[in-house]
């Protein structure tokens, strides 16, 4: 069994920063204490450096199967090892869509070949699989996916009826993305009938309102209410959705809660000139006073969870006219390093940043023995070095895509480390070739 001993830590963990040491016996932590010395070990000592537990990612899409030519399993969670998340969700959109338990089995074959870090994946719900929802073991997989307002890979869910049923029929965490297709549609309609199909970027987040926002949020947190349903909604965009949700109960009280993503708090509708449908996301980027609504919400406990919402399209697809222009963008390098520069202009702490990135997510989905620092705990850990500047170029780029929205971005921290189960799998800007991953399990 390998030991290694992390030396001269600034452990981040549980809203309190602390020195200490950490020893990892094989891929747990065996013990956490200021003072630790243990004869062959092999020793890091990180001079002072922060150490905060793996980041779990709720919302990614690392496009297997299927779509494999913008990004695979293996390119993208070495990508994320490189921005200190350890752990992901993945979305159902793929081809084929994950929407049956055998499709679902099948992913996890997959990636238990494939993936560099730790994995599960969500059952995408349609207008009739429900027999299938029935069947899944609450312990299986972090829960169940509704699109609620179309976007990539079409599977919108549309049945009132439909939904009702789903969410009266698992105990599982239901992840909607919420978006009135009407109101959208209607909007993309008259836009349409001005620009055709070339509509200028600028006018995506009045096309994918925060009306239509709104409107879905709203009456899927009313149905959840209703219902009794377990309801996650996530990549919230408009300062307007942020009053639906309260910060008067503790997470591991709340039935109905919520999750922002990186893009949402970091670009607004003043940005579109320069990057384009670069940064076309379905829900759109949208105001600054919607940014600034966010993240006021963020700050006070309103919404839970930063994740990322990665979804990687090439640069060739991303340039095409605005109707033919994919929704979505390459993140999970990037997300932690921007965090941090929110850190260093001191709009957010970093016990915050490790409580809404790694802590938030393990608790919201039940996840075992991650999230935290604790003894007898998966060593996920990633290493942060602040004050260490380096800009994002396409040369340092991991993503299969080959591109970021970030490219030209200065940021002033960086990862130096992760660690994964124990395994040094990201070292000073080398990525191990050694797959050390785990199927994330899940105490429901």
């Amino acid at each position: 069994m390998e030991t290694k001993l992390i030396k001269n830590a600034r452990l981040v963990n549980e809203d309190e920063i602390i020195e200490t040491d950490i020893l990892i016996e094989g891929e747990r932590i065996s013990k956490v204490d200021p003072d630790i010395s243990v004869e062959n070990a092999e020793v890091y000592d990180v001079n002072g450096s922060y150490v905060i537990p793996g980041i779990i990612d709720d919302q990614v899409h690392f496009r297997e199967p299927g779509l494999t030519h913008k990004a695979d399993l293996a390119t993208e969670s070495r990508a994320a090892l490189a921005g200190g998340i350890t752990s992901f969700m993945e979305q159902p959109n793929t081809v084929p869509q994950t929407t049956t338990i055998e499709r679902l089995e099948e992913k996890f074959e997959m990636a238990r070949r494939a993936s560099f870090a730790n994995y599960s994946f969500l059952l995408g719900g349609t207008n009739d699989n429900l027999e299938e929802i029935k069947r899944l073991d609450k312990r299986a997989c972090s829960g169940i996916k509704l699109f609620l307002g179309s976007s990539t890979g079409n599977m919108l869910v549309d049945d009132e009826e439909v939904i009702e049923r789903i969410f009266r029929n698992t105990e599982m965490v239901i992840s909607a993305h919420c978006e009135d297709e009407t109101t959208i549609r209607n909007n993309l309609e008259s836009y349409k009938e001005k620009y055709g199909n070339d509509i200028p970027i600028k006018y995506h987040p009045l096309i994918r309102s925060s009306q239509a926002c709104f409107l879905s949020s709203s009456r899927a947190i009313d149905l959840a209410k209703k219902t009794g349903a377990r309801l996650h909604v996530f990549h919230l965009s408009t300062e307007k959705e942020t009053h639906l949700f309260t910060n008067e109960i503790p997470l591991e009280k709340k039935k109905i809660t919520a999750e922002v993503c990186l893009h949402h708090l970091w670009f607004s509708d003043l940005d579109y000139d320069e990057k384009g449908t670069l940064i076309k996301w379905n829900p759109a980027v949208k105001t600054v006073d919607d940014r600034e609504g966010l993240w006021k919400a963020l700050l006070d406990d309103r919404i839970d969870v930063v994740a990322t919402d990665h979804a990687p399209h090439t640069l060739k697809e991303k340039k095409q006219a605005y109707t033919a222009a994919p929704s979505g963008g390459p993140l999970v390098q990037h997300a932690l390093p921007a965090m941090l520069e929110k850190h260093l202009d001191e709009v957010i702490s970093i016990e915050k940043i490790v409580r809404k990135m790694c802590h938030n997510p393990a608790v919201l989905f039940d996840v075992e023995h991650r999230g935290f620092v604790r003894e007898g705990y998966f060593a996920d850990l990633a290493v942060i070095n602040i004050g260490n500047p380096w800009q994002v170029d396409s040369d340092n780029v991991l993503y299969k895509c080959g591109w970021s929205p970030f490219e030209g971005t200065k940021f002033r921290s960086k990862v130096t480390h992760t660690f994964i189960n124990g395994h040094l799998a990201f070292n000073q800007g080398e990525l191990s070739e050694r797959k050390n991953s785990l199927l994330l399990t899940f105490n429901r």
